[in-house]
């Protein structure tokens, strides 16, 4: 079967190996000149199942409104009319309940701790190097009302049979060393040992070079157009080389997949959801973080990267904006100096970056099927692209081709929408 896989990010390129890996024809297209140049770029590094929640949560409410008047605000939202930003909201807002969160975390930690297996085993079989590590992941709790608010998680993660430990001040300095001259700053932690870490954008970019030796046709440079469709399918993908066919289409376009999909009179609920990061140089390795600390008071993640630090978060509603505020880069310098003081190179460029999430309203990703006969979705993964790449690759390449799926695919699919 001869598939087009729209977009190269890490979830696209991802896709596209497995089909290619199961005997399919495959074309790769984006408009970017290369792999991973947007929203895979660079991003918090971390690869945390464990840690695969909705933002979509009891409380969530009035958290998020007292988020809003932070001095380091982990949610920014622009006060513009965006009637795409009210519905996805609204949505959201339905998914506020205990009931709802603990269907979407149960769907996500089933897919997140697949994908976190299916990368082990690729890296297993293919020569792919990109600053991993496996040491873990440390959530950080500078209130005691944060540590006693992760019962619920916990609940979940005894249910999936996650590993996990709730850790003291000793208990977390012992995990990650370089926070011995912040102890003051926090109450304790939960640390996943499963998790790993890792540079997505060099992955994407192997991945994506091995891709092009097992004979898949890689058509970056070139801005998707729409898609063509004739009666109930999908004829083609126009761009401006032409008409490029195929006999199944994947649209793994991230937060500009709605737009694409609107021709084929599908509605898809996916909200692009800004966040920053700034990347910055080791500059004493016995104050940097070992692995990968997520900061529960500002939302944001500090993750090693060989001699590198990347330090991302926050969630901007504000449209496909690519503005760089200085404001928001204070606040990443602040969560990394404040709990690993001396361990970054302040002084060095910060390499300051922006991304858009695809997020959606129950932070689920989309994988599967649609009503068009020969069309199919891989997007929505929001924070946790990098996260669930690999396993979403994997289930939607044996959906294409008819196989058994690997995991349930059940709630992961656009009907849960129509």
């Amino acid at each position: 079967m001869r598939v087009v896989v729209l977009g190269a990010g890490v979830v696209g390129v991802a896709s596209a190996y497995y089909l290619a890996e199961a005997g399919h024809e495959v074309v790769l297209i984006d408009r970017q000149p290369g792999p991973a140049l947007e929203t895979s770029f660079a991003n918090a590094g971390e690869i945390s199942p464990g840690y695969a929640s909705p933002w979509a949560a009891p409380g969530i409410p009035l958290k998020a409104m007292r988020w809003l008047f932070m001095k380091h605000a982990p949610l920014i939202l622009n006060p513009r009319v965006d009637m795409a930003m009210l519905r996805w909201i609204a949505a959201m807002l339905r998914n506020c309940t205990s009931a709802r969160y603990a269907l979407n975390k149960s769907r996500m930690v089933r897919l997140a701790e697949f994908s976190r297996d299916e990368l082990i085993a690729l890296r297993a079989r293919l020569p792919l190097a990109y600053d991993q590590r496996s040491q873990g992941t440390l959530q950080l709790f500078r209130t005691q009302k944060q540590l006693d608010d992760s019962a619920g998680d916990i609940a979940v993660l005894e249910d999936y049979g996650v590993a996990y430990r709730l850790l003291g001040r000793e208990g977390c300095v012992a995990a990650e060393p370089g926070l011995y001259a912040a102890q003051d700053r926090f109450v304790g932690g939960l640390r996943l040992p499963g998790d790993e870490t890792g540079d997505c954008h060099l992955f994407t970019r192997q991945l994506a070079a091995l891709l092009a030796a097992m004979g898949v046709e890689l058509r970056y440079n070139l801005p998707i157009a729409g898609l063509e469709m004739r009666e109930d399918r999908v004829n083609g993908v126009r761009t401006h080389a032409g008409l490029i066919r195929g006999d199944a289409y994947l649209v793994a376009l991230g937060s500009h997949s709605p737009s694409i999909l609107r021709p084929a009179g599908l509605s898809l609920p996916v909200y692009p959801v800004k966040g920053y990061s700034i990347t910055l140089p080791v500059a004493d390795a016995a104050r940097a973080p070992v692995s990968t600390l997520l900061d529960e008071s500002y939302k944001i993640a500090i993750t090693r990267l060989g001699n590198r630090i990347r330090v991302g978060g926050m969630a901007e509603l504000s449209g496909f904006n690519a503005a760089l505020p200085p404001q928001r880069e204070a606040t990443l310098r602040h969560s990394l100096g404040d709990l690993f003081p001396g361990g970054a190179d302040m002084s060095a460029p910060s390499h300051f970056w922006s991304g858009l999430r695809p997020m959606t309203p129950d932070s689920t990703p989309v994988i599967g099927a649609t009503p068009v006969p020969n069309l199919y979705l891989n997007t929505g993964h929001g924070t946790l692209g990098w996260t669930m790449a690999c396993g979403s690759g994997r289930l939607i390449a044996s959906l294409i081709g008819g196989e058994r799926p690997p995991i349930a695919p059940a709630g992961l699919g656009i009907e849960r929408y129509i």
